[in-house]
Protein backbone atom coordinates (compact mmCIF):
# COMPACT_ATOMS: atom_id res chain seq x y z
CA UNK A 1 0.00 0.00 0.00
CA UNK A 2 3.31 2.36 0.87
CA UNK A 3 3.71 2.24 -3.00
CA UNK A 4 0.56 3.31 -4.14
CA UNK A 5 1.09 6.96 -5.34
CA UNK A 6 4.27 6.97 -5.49
CA UNK A 7 6.32 8.43 -8.13
CA UNK A 8 9.94 6.99 -9.18
CA UNK A 9 11.81 8.79 -11.20
CA UNK A 10 13.91 6.77 -13.60
CA UNK A 11 17.16 7.38 -14.53
CA UNK A 12 18.55 7.34 -18.09
CA UNK A 13 20.45 3.99 -19.23
CA UNK A 14 23.71 4.16 -19.62
CA UNK A 15 25.10 2.47 -22.57
CA UNK A 16 28.53 1.27 -21.33
CA UNK A 17 29.47 0.75 -25.04
CA UNK A 18 29.78 4.58 -25.83
CA UNK A 19 33.69 5.48 -26.02
CA UNK A 20 33.80 8.84 -24.59
CA UNK A 21 35.97 11.71 -25.63
CA UNK A 22 38.94 12.60 -23.16
CA UNK A 23 38.80 15.77 -21.35
CA UNK A 24 38.93 18.95 -23.34
CA UNK A 25 37.68 17.00 -26.90
CA UNK A 26 34.37 16.23 -28.15
CA UNK A 27 33.49 13.26 -30.83
CA UNK A 28 32.30 13.20 -34.25
CA UNK A 29 31.71 10.88 -36.67
CA UNK A 30 32.14 11.49 -40.60
CA UNK A 31 29.17 10.14 -42.97
CA UNK A 32 31.07 6.76 -43.72
CA UNK A 33 31.08 6.16 -39.64
CA UNK A 34 34.56 6.92 -39.23
CA UNK A 35 34.78 8.57 -35.10
CA UNK A 36 37.48 11.67 -35.03
CA UNK A 37 37.93 12.85 -31.45
CA UNK A 38 38.46 16.80 -32.23
CA UNK A 39 39.71 19.11 -29.59
CA UNK A 40 37.03 21.84 -28.08
CA UNK A 41 39.08 24.80 -29.28
CA UNK A 42 37.75 23.57 -32.80
CA UNK A 43 34.56 24.31 -31.85
CA UNK A 44 35.65 28.03 -32.90
CA UNK A 45 37.15 27.17 -36.38
CA UNK A 46 34.58 28.54 -39.14
CA UNK A 47 34.80 25.34 -40.79
CA UNK A 48 33.61 23.34 -38.30
CA UNK A 49 30.78 26.08 -37.32
CA UNK A 50 30.13 25.62 -40.73
CA UNK A 51 30.38 21.90 -41.23
CA UNK A 52 27.78 21.52 -38.24
CA UNK A 53 25.08 23.81 -39.67
CA UNK A 54 25.56 21.35 -42.67
CA UNK A 55 25.14 18.08 -39.87
CA UNK A 56 22.23 19.96 -38.94
CA UNK A 57 20.27 20.15 -42.38
CA UNK A 58 21.44 17.61 -43.55
CA UNK A 59 20.62 15.41 -40.35
CA UNK A 60 19.10 17.18 -38.32
CA UNK A 61 19.72 16.93 -34.55
CA UNK A 62 20.51 14.16 -32.96
CA UNK A 63 18.76 13.16 -30.23
CA UNK A 64 20.41 9.74 -28.40
CA UNK A 65 22.63 8.79 -30.73
CA UNK A 66 26.33 10.06 -32.32
CA UNK A 67 27.06 13.42 -33.89
CA UNK A 68 27.73 12.54 -37.75
CA UNK A 69 29.36 15.46 -40.16
CA UNK A 70 27.88 14.93 -43.59
CA UNK A 71 31.58 14.49 -45.27
CA UNK A 72 33.26 11.07 -45.66
CA UNK A 73 36.65 10.16 -43.74
CA UNK A 74 39.46 11.48 -46.00
CA UNK A 75 37.99 15.04 -45.87
CA UNK A 76 37.58 14.77 -41.71
CA UNK A 77 41.26 13.81 -41.90
CA UNK A 78 41.86 16.84 -44.09
CA UNK A 79 39.50 19.33 -42.25
CA UNK A 80 41.35 18.44 -39.05
CA UNK A 81 44.86 19.07 -40.39
CA UNK A 82 44.07 22.51 -42.00
CA UNK A 83 42.51 24.08 -38.27
CA UNK A 84 45.68 22.62 -36.39
CA UNK A 85 47.56 24.09 -38.29
CA UNK A 86 45.82 27.52 -38.02
CA UNK A 87 45.00 28.49 -41.92
CA UNK A 88 45.54 31.88 -43.42
CA UNK A 89 42.02 33.50 -43.51
CA UNK A 90 42.21 33.81 -46.95
CA UNK A 91 42.65 30.20 -47.17
CA UNK A 92 39.95 29.30 -44.80
CA UNK A 93 37.66 31.79 -46.82
CA UNK A 94 38.01 29.73 -49.47
CA UNK A 95 37.27 26.47 -47.76
CA UNK A 96 34.30 27.91 -46.66
CA UNK A 97 33.25 28.95 -50.15
CA UNK A 98 34.22 25.68 -51.43
CA UNK A 99 32.00 23.92 -48.85
CA UNK A 100 28.70 25.91 -49.98
CA UNK A 101 29.40 24.71 -53.16
CA UNK A 102 30.13 21.63 -52.59
CA UNK A 103 26.80 21.21 -50.61
CA UNK A 104 24.78 22.11 -53.86
CA UNK A 105 26.98 19.88 -56.49
CA UNK A 106 25.91 17.19 -53.63
CA UNK A 107 22.31 17.68 -53.45
CA UNK A 108 21.89 18.08 -57.37
CA UNK A 109 21.86 15.15 -59.02
CA UNK A 110 24.81 15.47 -61.59
CA UNK A 111 27.15 14.22 -58.45
CA UNK A 112 27.79 10.53 -58.31
CA UNK A 113 27.58 9.00 -55.35
CA UNK A 114 31.36 7.81 -55.60
CA UNK A 115 32.52 11.24 -55.05
CA UNK A 116 33.60 13.00 -51.69
CA UNK A 117 33.45 16.48 -50.22
CA UNK A 118 37.26 16.70 -50.70
CA UNK A 119 37.18 15.83 -54.00
CA UNK A 120 34.77 18.55 -54.87
CA UNK A 121 37.01 21.40 -52.58
CA UNK A 122 40.01 20.01 -54.20
CA UNK A 123 37.92 21.01 -57.47
CA UNK A 124 36.01 23.65 -56.70
CA UNK A 125 39.23 25.94 -55.07
CA UNK A 126 41.53 25.38 -58.11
Amino acid sequence: MAGIGRRTISLPRINHNIRLADRGHFVVYSADKKRFVVPLAYLRSKIFKELFRMSEEEFGIPRDGPLTLPCDAAFMEYVVSVVQKSISLELEKALLESLGSCQSLANSASVSEGLSYRHLIMESIV
